[in-house]
Formats: structure tokens, sequence, C-alpha cells
């Protein structure tokens, strides 16, 4: 095939992805530059969740007793016997924040967990809230489902899927000679509409380019998690987790669980050098209790992989999983979520990235002024008194 003719064809993939998908791809593009600051974005607009800060600042969740926590929220909602997800503060003015994923209030929806936050100093429950109910999560299921519970998930990874094809068709359209190399990567905008369209069309992208891939291919990861664990051919998440292997005494349950502030004893001991981000206590069922660690290996601190089962009522060590002895395509599926919001990142990463997000909306509105342009330019060629 010459080039000229593969030229037109890769137009053609680029212009068809381009102008019905580049609304959705700027949709996914702007929230997500929204939820780089998800948890700062929530708390700006919801003050009375903001911890106000000691002047004698002690370490972040040093003074926060789960046990505690956990007795308030059975003490605050009775009716919800089953486990609380209870995430430590990760700073002086972090609340704890806390999910009772099954509510029955929303039952037959995918995700929409109760929200609680406390103040650590006080235990003062400072919201209750839905996933969902409010703009944080509400943004956040906007560009992780479209709104549309599973079967968004997967539009969702198609639609990351098309985010690469263009990427790659685009930078293969861009591509100049050797020697056009550097005018092609001049930063400037050349005089005329036309011109100047193509610019800020073509060079953004160029300079962004490994930029949005890496966004790209981490959100199909992300959007896609099973399909992606058997293409990298890591085991199922959700495969064999342990139970609990003794019964409840006679008498209350309640009375002879462990306490959480136990359990993260327990924890503690077998990673000493970690930091405990969340315990997942038990339920009812007796479910076994689930502490979430972080290791300073780990790229992700909000949602580490090092994890601990401990049995509710006995204390026993159930079962432990150590990213450090996990395989290579477990340790690839730990770095997407910190790659994905720039977690990794820091602060000048995450201010990058919110940058980034917004290039898709600059590519979608240039992409559609350019093909109007060319269009407005071919009928004028065919018919020059009709113009």
């Amino acid at each position: 095939m010459d080039k000229a003719r593969l030229r037109k064809r890769w137009l053609a993939l680029h212009l068809w992805i381009g102008l019905p998908l580049g609304a959705l791809l700027a949709l996914l593009g702007v929230t997500g530059s929204a939820l780089v600051f998800y948890l700062e974005l929530d708390r700006w607009l919801n003050p009375a969740i903001q911890v106000p800060v000691r002047t004698e600042a002690a370490p972040a969740g040093a003074q926060v007793s789960p046990q505690q926590v956990l007795q308030r929220l059975r003490t605050a909602y009775p009716d919800l016997t089953g486990p609380w997800r209870i995430e430590l503060p990760d700073g002086a003015s972090s609340p704890v924040m806390v999910r009772y994923q099954r509510p029955p209030e929303r039952a037959g929806r995918a995700f929409a967990p109760r929200m609680v936050t406390l103040n650590p100093q006080t235990l003062e429950i400072t919201s209750d809230r839905y996933w969902g109910d409010f703009l944080a999560t509400w943004l956040y299921d906007l560009h992780y489902t479209l709104l549309w519970d599973g079967v968004g998930r997967t539009v969702v990874g198609w639609l990351g899927v098309a985010m690469v094809l263009s990427l790659l068709s685009g930078l293969w359209l861009w591509w100049p000679s050797r020697q056009r190399l550097g005018a092609a990567l001049r930063p400037e905008l050349r005089p005329g509409p036309v011109r100047r369209t193509y610019d800020l069309h073509v060079l953004p992208g160029v300079y962004a380019w490994i930029g949005l891939l890496l966004l790209a291919v981490t959100g199909v990861g992300l959007a896609w998690p099973d399909a992606t664990r058997a293409v990298m051919g890591a085991p199922a998440a959700s495969g064999s987790l342990p139970e609990a292997r003794s019964a409840p005494p006679n008498g209350s349950m309640a009375a002879a669980l462990m306490s959480l502030d136990a359990a993260m004893t327990v924890a503690q001991r077998e990673f000493p050098q970690a930091d405990v981000r969340w315990i997942e206590s038990s339920g009812s069922q007796g479910e076994p209790i689930v502490l979430r660690l972080h290791q300073s290996f780990e790229p992700g601190r909000r949602f580490p992989q090092t994890r601990v089962w401990v049995d509710p009522f006995t204390g026993e060590l159930l079962a432990r999983r150590d990213p450090a002895q996990q395989g290579s395509a477990e340790t690839v599926l730990a770095w997407l979520h910190p790659l994905h919001n720039a977690e990794i990142l820091g602060l000048p990463g995450r201010l990058l990235y919110a940058v980034l997000g917004l290039l898709p909306l600059l590519a979608w509105a240039t992409g559609l002024l350019r093909w109007r342009q060319k269009r407005r330019a071919r009928r004028k060629s065919i018919n020059p008194t009709s113009v």
C-alpha cells in the first residue's frame, strides 16, 4: 500500500474516532481533572468535614482508636450490623472516613456504600451520605461508569481503547520528516485561523502524548479489571479469601468479638514497618477482620495491597498478603490506580494531570473546527459561487 493511501486510512480512523467519540473522551478528561483532587474537592465543598488542626499536632492517626470509632458507629446506626470499613486519617486535617458497603437503602446498586465521616478528636459524626448523592462521588461515577453501573464500565473501557487508537493515529499523521522535526516541535502558533487551529490541535497532543497514552492504558486496566488480570496471568481478585475458623461462644456475638485495636496489633506484628490504613470490622455473620497496610515501597498509599485477615473471636492470623512476594503481574496491577490518579507523582504530578485531563476537550473542539474548515474549503472548491 502506497503512503498516500495509508495516510488516507489513518486519517479516516482518526476522524471517525474523534468526531463521534470526542465529546465522551472530553467528558472523561474533564471529570478526571477534577477527580485528581477528589478528596480536597469534597472537603472544600463540605467544610464541616475538615478537622481543625491542633496547635500541638499528633502524628497522623495516632490519636484514633478504631474500636472507639466502631463503637460510635454501632451506637449511631444500630440497624447496620454488618462490617464497617474504617479509613484512618492520613493528615492533621483529615477525618476518619467510613463506609458501610451494602446499605439496604441502596439494594440493587452495584456500588453505593453509606459514607460517614467522623472528627478523629471527638468522634463527632460530621457527614452521613450515600455514594453518588454528593458531587465528588457523582463525578467519580460519571468518570468511571458514565452513571451506568457495570455496562458503563465496559463502555468506558472501550473509550479508553478508542483513545489509544486516536493517539496512535494522530501521532502517525503528524510525524514529520527528520529535516522538519525541529520546526514541527517548535512551540508557536502560526498566523491564520486554519494554521492556528491545526497547531492548537496538534502541538498539545504531541507534547503530552506519553502522559495521555499512560492515562488511556491505565484507564482501560481499571475499567476492565477482570480482563486485565486474565491477560496478565494474575489470579482473580476475589479468589481464596479466608473465612473465620472459629465459632462465637455462647452468648452475645458482639461481646465475643475481639477489639479492632487488638486486631491492629496482630497486623502490625506481621508488618512492623507498615502503616495501617484501613480496617474492616467483623459483623453479624462473624466475618474476619481485614486490615490493609501500606509499606514504603508500595505506589498507592490510600489503597495499598498489603493485607491481613484476623479471626474475630480468637485473634488468630488467618492469612496475610505481602506485595513484596507477589508476581510481576500483580505488581503491575498495583501501579494502575496510583498512576492513573497521579497519587504516586505527588502534588506537581497531580497538577500536571489536571492540565492533561483538559487536553481531550481542546483536541475535540479544535478537531471539530478543523473538520468544518476542511468541509467549507471543499465546498468552495467544488462550487465557488455558492460560498
